[in-house]
């Protein structure tokens, strides 16, 4: 439920919503006006230990269930997410930024992850081989591990925690759940309906905060596995503090998609299709397309056509439904995009759609407008690095073979279209 009362978040442990041990907070601002609506917690290493210790008591219990057991608890949950889609949906427009209608399709993204999840005896299925040798069958049985936790972003605050805890307790584990602390309320309200589910307490726990509860999940020797999505920095740091102290880590980092536009592409849908990718959610998404390599022959007429359909973009709060391109998600990235645009300029690429101009009746948010670069190449950092907003690179090439030669060269690696 949304109110205009400033909140302080509380962390969830064992059931109940408790207060953090520490005293330090962190604002949260609704991106869109740069007004507070929640603080919250900084939690320290004793808060993580608590949610690992409920986690590991439940553990006992919960891994015992029977697979098909835990599957009719998830269905529960899912009718549960079904029900309330309207409303997880204000929520992340509200603290992440994103339209309305971004935020929609997010919800049902993480409403189809639960799906997946609800599919556990197909997932938890082991695998036979008779006589593998002489007088010898083999066969493979899977079971639960123990405490596994899962650290997520400010981007996705629904899908990606979906993507994690669901199927982790689906397959008998507990879990620890530490949000981005940009965007607390979501996660809060996926973890009041989690238990209006009925599952036990301490199956999932969430643990508010920054850094330092960041550590304390990589350092705490009975979480058994951990899942992370972030920037690329602090993937590498996850994975190599993760993995040293034994865990099983997966980690997912940053992007710099490219699409290659050829000469006989739909032009219209081309379009459509790059303006979607890259100025959709802010272009705050690990999956935008961030560079276009276009071949020669179509270079000129694909630019005219993509720079007029960008300039009819509107940029502003994303509860109105005209608005096609919501706030970034603090002022201090809003000006690390805003670097990353004067760099782009001073290195010597063209600026067709410049997004530091948008109207100022959008107000005091963190307002980027969508912005295209053409002449850009493999020596300016607006290629190089990811910068995780509505802009957009474009590179001429000569031909299909170039275009893959560019792409491939990027050090960045989630996704490639033709």
């Amino acid at each position: 439920m949304i109110t205009t009362e400033i909140k302080r978040v509380k962390n969830h442990i064992n059931g109940e919503w408790v207060e953090s041990t520490g005293t330090e907070v962190e604002a949260v601002p609704n991106p869109a006006t740069g007004k507070i609506i929640a603080y919250v917690p900084l939690s320290p290493k004793e808060d993580v230990e608590k949610a690992v210790e409920a986690a590991k008591a439940a553990y006992k219990t919960w891994s015992k269930v029977p697979v098909p057991n835990r599957s009719r608890q998830l269905y529960k949950y899912l009718q549960l997410l079904q029900e309330n889609k309207d409303e997880l949906a204000k929520i992340i427009t509200l603290e992440n930024g994103k339209t309305l209608t971004d935020a929609t399709g997010e919800v049902q993204r993480g409403i189809e992850a639960v799906e997946l999840a609800t599919s556990a005896p197909n997932l938890m299925m082991g695998q036979a081989l008779p006589n593998i040798a002489s007088g010898i069958d083999g066969s493979i049985w899977r079971y639960p591990i123990g405490v596994v936790a899962g650290i997520t972003p400010f981007n996705f605050p629904m899908m990606i925690p979906l993507w994690m805890f669901p199927l982790a307790i689906a397959c008998g584990n507990t879990f620890v759940l530490k949000t981005s602390e940009r965007t607390p309320l979501l996660a809060e309200r996926l973890v009041e309906l989690f238990y209006e589910a009925g599952f036990p307490k301490g199956v999932l726990n969430l643990v508010q905060g920054g850094k330092d509860v960041v550590n304390s999940i990589l350092e705490n020797k009975d979480i058994q596995a951990v899942s992370f999505v972030g920037s690329e920095p602090v993937a590498r740091y996850v994975y190599e503090t993760g993995t040293k102290n034994g865990k099983r880590v997966q980690a997912l980092a940053g992007a710099k998609n490219h699409a290659v536009v050829m000469p006989d592409c739909n032009l219209e849908k081309t379009v459509q299709g790059v303006i979607g990718s890259a100025f959709a959610s802010s272009g705050e998404r690990c999956m935008a397309c961030s560079v276009v390599a276009v071949v020669d022959e179509i270079a000129d007429e694909f630019i005219d056509v993509l720079v007029a359909e960008t300039k009819k973009l509107k940029v502003g709060d994303g509860f109105n439904e005209d608005n096609y391109v919501g706030p970034l998600i603090r002022e201090s990235h809003k000006e690390r995009v805003l670097g990353y645009i004067n760099s782009g300029v001073a290195d010597g690429a063209t600026l067709l759609v410049d997004g530091r101009k948008i109207n100022e009746e959008v107000g005091e948010g963190y307002f980027v407008g969508a912005t295209i670069f053409d002449g850009v190449n493999q020596e300016m950092k607006i290629w190089q690095d990811e910068i995780f907003a509505p802009v957009l690179s474009i590179v001429r090439v000569k031909d299909l073979e170039e275009g893959i030669k560019l792409t491939n060269q990027s050090k960045f690696a989630n996704g490639a279209v033709i």
